[in-house]
């Protein structure tokens, strides 16, 4: 959470919350599709990461249904990301020099620009015993460090652009 400008809080999320809602590039028209909770699911007391999904996009119609049980989680940053339910590309992600940036969804990018901007950001307290459980603490290393803030700024920036024009 950013109190001002130079300052972030890590809020403890992590990739899981912001699985709810995926943008996605749609395999029929190529256009932005979202990957969302099926509106028919049958356990809604199930975890997250397992319920049921649709495909649909709102450019060309197609609509997919996921009940599967076998989640694929977008690990580094070497090739491009995929969603952990369709395979389908993500939207929001650009390729820089150090690799792929990538994001889920707009709060999933906005977080990640919010802890790239700030000069001052505050650890997890159990950041010193090693356990990396938090998305902030899980972000590759070349996204955390000062000297590339301007290089990840600029391809959020590209990110935000490819929005605009889907």
């Amino acid at each position: 959470m950013a109190l001002f400008s130079g300052r972030f809080r890590d809020p403890l999320s992590t990739e899981y919350d912001f699985i709810s809602s995926i943008i996605v590039r749609c395999p029929g028209c190529t256009k932005a599709a979202r990957v969302v909770p099926a509106p028919d699911d049958t356990d809604p007391g199930g975890r997250m990461l397992f319920r049921a999904r649709r495909l649909v996009c709102r450019g060309c119609g197609l609509s997919r249904q996921w009940s599967g049980r076998v989640v694929a989680l977008s690990r580094g940053t070497a090739q491009p990301a995929t969603d952990p339910y369709f395979g389908m590309p993500l939207w929001l992600q650009v390729e820089s020099r150090h690799g792929w940036l990538w994001a889920y969804n707009l709060e999933h990018l906005d977080l990640i620009r919010r802890f790239v901007q700030a000069s001052l950001r505050e650890r997890a307290p159990w950041y010193d015993t090693g356990q990396n459980t938090t998305l902030v603490a899980r972000l590759p290393a070349w996204i955390k460090r000062a000297k590339n803030r301007d290089e990840v700024l600029r391809a959020i920036s590209r990110i935000h652009a490819s929005l605009v024009t889907a």
